[in-house]
């Protein structure tokens, strides 16, 4: 259904390779994921398979789509878009129009001559929703329901290809289980094509039939899912599963893969990961290898897509597993103390709401302990955070900050507000959103010492966030995401807040960042003695940072404890549930979808 062969992307003014040699093939109805970290050249394959590439990239290589070569023909490129191959993006709010009704935003893709008032409510009942979401506009629907709707869209003019990128990043676990599980069902009862791009290894194990694994804009390995679930034959594909923190489990220390992903330059005559790996030798930066066939070492098959087990590491069957680096730093128990934050019996509605954002929450952090606050969307995470940080009022409650009462910052003094401020400070989730992205890193970070009346001292900031201070010249839009999370947390930290409060910092990030951001917040725990509360849905990463946790649901903590007592012995069904709806890498992850 989908064939490429020697995909080359190219930046003609800069010189730079971004992708090269890239070759793969897909059948009719079977599902293939792209996996890699950000910079791997993922989502690039995918834009330059559809003819999607930003202005200043020019891409080489045979594309056959569904038996027509389409690389040199764009008007059939066009005419297949949105009809043979749909593509369903990572963001379910900023890839619907806001100021449209979902129900035309489906019409939209409908083929000429097709009846919107029968199409768009089937169309909605196949990904489970109610006819009358056609009428709202997407501000008007959930996290989940918006993607229901992309998928509805996507499917409109009935396609064979359904591509998704990154298409549950945004969801809480609960909802990107029920998302994906849908995508299942519908791709089965299709019998379409699929093509996933992630960054996770074993959500991809549990969703498709071939794994790719990209690095740096080259094929690292591929093979069937359950074969290299098992075993891992390249370098990469073990350090990139290994980042991926369990959660049925602490380990001793967060893992990650070392380095990050160096700049594109694919057509370099070497090994790009070779930097980066523990087993590398002379040959690996001398020459590129090309794919060779998995037992049958010393022969080697250029670019073959017969979809067997294949590694571009020419010491593939050689390699022992490499051990987790050591750059994590395990949680510690806290013995008592004063609270650095204690909120008593915090409640808050919203204009409007059917029901409490928050209804009754307790909750206390110690200086120096990692509490964690889990729950779907919608269960009021976040309007806790806000009301901590004075960003929300509550309608009642106690929230005390190192002993002050913070609950409103309206009727606090200026001094107060000032004392408030320095005692707590909060992460964002994008950080791409919350850094101006006009003023350089030096300058953001600057403004911060100023505020709290501290030296200028930028480089000795980014160096305690794991930076270099050269970083400081550069805008936002020149870092990656993992940079820009660390001079978000940087920022948040030049003060030397008492309290952190960490709304979803990592939930964006692939798993080799995540791991790197995760390690750098441990370490500034045991550093700066500073508490956090750890607002996020994802449990795996609970379990290896937080000391302990409070689950959310509908505005009501319906369990607390020790992580390891409420992880390993949950009381309520709902935290089972959530649980639950943690990717375990096995073909019965997400299950069928009850709609």
């Amino acid at each position: 259904m989908l064939r490429v062969d020697d995909l080359t992307v190219r930046q003609p003014a800069t010189g730079r390779t971004l992708l090269s040699g890239v070759s793969f093939e897909v059948a009719p109805g079977e599902s293939v994921a792209i996996v890699g970290e950000s910079g791997s050249g993922k989502s690039l394959t995918v834009r330059a398979l559809l003819g999607l590439l930003p202005g200043g990239l020019e891409s080489h290589g045979q594309v056959v789509i569904d038996g027509q070569r389409v690389d040199d023909d764009p008007r059939a490129r066009r005419r297949q878009r949105g009809g043979t191959v749909s593509l369903l993006m990572q963001d379910p709010f900023t890839l619907l129009n806001p100021l449209r009704k979902a129900g035309r935003q489906i019409a939209d893709g409908l083929p000429s001559g097709a009846d919107p008032k029968a199409e768009v409510p089937r169309l909605l009942a196949e990904v489970g929703l109610p006819a009358e979401v056609a009428e709202r506009y997407p501000f008007q629907l959930s996290g989940g329901m918006r993607q229901r709707v992309g998928l509805a869209a996507a499917l409109a003019a009935a396609p064979r290809v359904l591509v998704a990128d990154e298409p549950t990043t945004a969801l809480d676990a609960t909802t990107q289980r029920e998302v994906l599980a849908l995508i299942r069902r519908v791709q089965r009862e299709r019998d379409m094509t699929f093509l996933l791009i992630t960054h996770d290894l074993r959500l991809a194990f549990s969703m498709c039939d071939r794994i790719m694994v990209m690095y740096a804009g080259r094929v690292m390995e591929v093979g069937r899912a359950a074969e290299l679930r098992e075993e891992q034959h390249h370098p990469y594909t073990r350090a990139l599963l290994a980042a991926e923190p369990p959660a049925d489990r602490r380990l001793a220390v967060i893992p990650s893969v070392p380095g990050s992903v160096p700049a594109h330059d694919a057509v370099a005559d070497r090994c790009g990961f070779a930097d980066r790996c523990a087993h590398a030798v002379a040959a690996c930066r001398v020459g590129v290898p090309e794919l060779r066939s998995i037992g049958a070492a010393g022969v080697p098959e250029a670019r073959p897509l017969d979809g067997g087990r294949l590694s571009a590491c020419v010491r593939a069957e050689e390699l022992p597993v490499a051990p987790a680096p050591p750059l994590g730093v395990a949680a510690t128990p806290r013995g008592a103390a004063e609270p650095i934050l204690d909120i008593r019996d915090l409640r808050k509605t919203y204009p409007g709401a059917s029901r409490p954002a928050l209804a009754g929450v307790s909750l206390s952090v110690a200086p120096g302990e990692i509490v964690a606050v889990v729950g779907e969307s919608g269960s009021g995470k976040t309007t806790l955070a806000r009301c901590v940080t004075g960003l929300e009022r509550p309608d009642s409650g106690t929230v005390l900050l190192d002993g002050g009462d913070c609950s409103d910052y309206t009727r606090m003094t200026r001094q107060a507000v000032r004392r408030a401020r320095r005692t707590a400070q909060m992460i964002f989730q994008d950080p791409y959103s919350t850094l101006n992205p006009a003023r350089t890193v030096g300058a953001t970070l600057k403004e911060a010492l100023a505020a709290d009346g501290r030296p200028p001292d930028v480089g000795a900031l980014l160096d305690l966030v794991g930076l270099d201070p050269a970083l400081a010249a550069l805008r936002p839009a020149n870092l990656s995401g993992g940079e820009r999370q660390r001079v978000a947390i940087a920022r948040a930290v030049a003060g030397e807040p008492r309290l952190l409060v960490c709304d979803e910092p990592v939930s964006a990030l692939d798993v080799s960042v995540q791991a790197q951001v995760l390690t750098l917040l441990a370490g500034l725990r045991e550093r700066l003695s500073m508490g956090m509360l750890f607002i996020t849905h994802d449990l795996a990463v609970v379990r290896q940072l937080a000391d302990r946790l409070y689950v959310l649901r509908a505005g009501e903590c319906l369990e607390s404890g020790p992580v390891q007592r409420v992880l390993d012995a949950p009381d309520h069904p709902y935290t089972r549930k959530l649980l639950d709806s943690v990717p375990d890498g096995s073909s019965a992850w997400p299950g069928q979808s009850s709609e």
